[in-house]
Parts: structure tokens; C-alpha cells; sequence
């Protein structure tokens, strides 16, 4: 019989039973896609690498310890622990307070949230939001309209440069533009972003 046509649940079965290379096949039969899902979240194979042997070592341990309860999506589990893993790897990152794109102005506004967010990060969101919208408020006419076009309507610079009738390389230089003066606003009036 194929080992790699035995079912999750089946091979789980025979690990549980004490084939303990069932084990290692089911980790196989994964480990791409939990792999790929990884680096594609943190961009850094050394730092995709650790998060994944993290990854199925706990998932290891959760089985051994009889606390996996089958219901037949497996793979939908895994990728679970490897996201939360993901998660605890960017909050680890954070209190290191590393210089990021992101920290460093490039992604002022559209940072990506991984976790739910708290009643404090909401007030803090909101903050955050209207001190941003009050700094683009003082970007020159040109500029604010961009940054609206883009991070509060969506429009992509292809758009943004039909809509005003500029060139692609006029709207992004233009964005640029706009990034250097808010960082440097958010710099003079001390506001904190985080």
C-alpha cells in the first residue's frame, strides 16, 4: 500500500497505535503547504524555518498529549498553530522594537493586523487614525489627494493617475513625496504610531 495515499486520520491512527513513522509521513505530506504559508507571512526562510519545526513540534506534542480530537481537517489545524506561531513570532518582533518598513514611515497607513483586537488597541486604532488624517490634512493639495485616493478609497495608481490625469510615475512620485513629508511631520510633532 502508498503511505502517501493513507488518510490524515489514518495515519494518526497508526501514530496513535505506535507506528512512529506514521508520524513522519504526516508531517511530509504537509509540509509544503505548511511551509509556503509560513514564508509567505514572514518573508525569511531561516525565520520560516523555525517557525515551522515550532509548528510541528507542538502539533506533536498536542497529539501526544491526547489533546488533538479528529475531525477529519487536519491540515486546516496545523496551518492554525503555524498562523498563531506566525502571530507570536510579529509580537516577539515587536517588543525587540526593530526598525521595520513599517516603523520606518513606509507603510504608515496600511499596516496589517494578525491578531483580533482589544477595547485598548481599538482606542488606540482610532487615535491613531485621526492623527494620521489630521497630519495628511496638511500634505500639499497634490499630495493629501493621492494618499486619499490610495489608502482611503482603494484606487490603485493606475487609477489614481486616470482620475487625475497624471502619468503612473507622476501618482507614485507624488505618494513618495507625501510618505517623506509625513514622516517627517510625525517626527516634528512627536506623534507615536504604534
Amino acid at each position: 500500500m502508498n503511505v502517501q495515499k493513507l488518510s490524515d486520520q489514518t495515519l494518526l491512527q497508526n501514530y496513535l497505535q505506535g507506528d512512529r513513522s506514521a508520524i513522519s509521513t504526516l508531517i511530509d505530506k504537509h509540509s509544503r503547504r505548511v511551509r509556503d504559508y509560513i514564508r509567505m507571512m514572514v518573508k525569511d526562510n531561516d525565520v520560516a524555518d523555525d517557525i515551522f519545526q515550532e509548528t510541528f513540534i507542538k502539533v506533536v506534542r498536542t497529539i501526544d498529549e491526547g489533546r488533538y480530537a479528529d475531525n477529519g481537517k487536519f491540515l486546516s489545524w496545523v496551518l492554525r498553530i503555524a498562523h498563531n506561531k506566525v502571530i507570536d513570532h510579529f509580537r516577539a518582533q515587536k517588543q525587540v522594537a526593530s526598525v521595520s518598513e513599517s516603523s520606518a514611515g513606509y507603510d504608515v497607513l496600511g499596516t496589517l493586523r494578525f491578531a483580533e483586537r482589544t477595547v485598548e488597541d481599538r482606542i488606540i486604532a482610532e487615535q491613531i487614525d485621526t492623527d494620521v488624517k489630521a497630519l495628511v490634512e496638511l500634505l500639499p493639495d497634490e499630495q493629501r489627494e493621492v494618499v486619499l485616493l490610495r489608502y482611503f478609497s482603494g484606487l490603485s495608481f493606475k487609477e489614481i493617475a486616470e482620475q487625475t490625469g497624471v502619468s503612473i510615475n507622476t501618482a507614485l512620485g507624488r505618494m513618495r513625496y507625501a510618505l517623506i513629508n509625513l514622516r517627517k511631520m510625525i517626527k516634528e510633532k512627536d506623534v507615536v504610531l504604534c
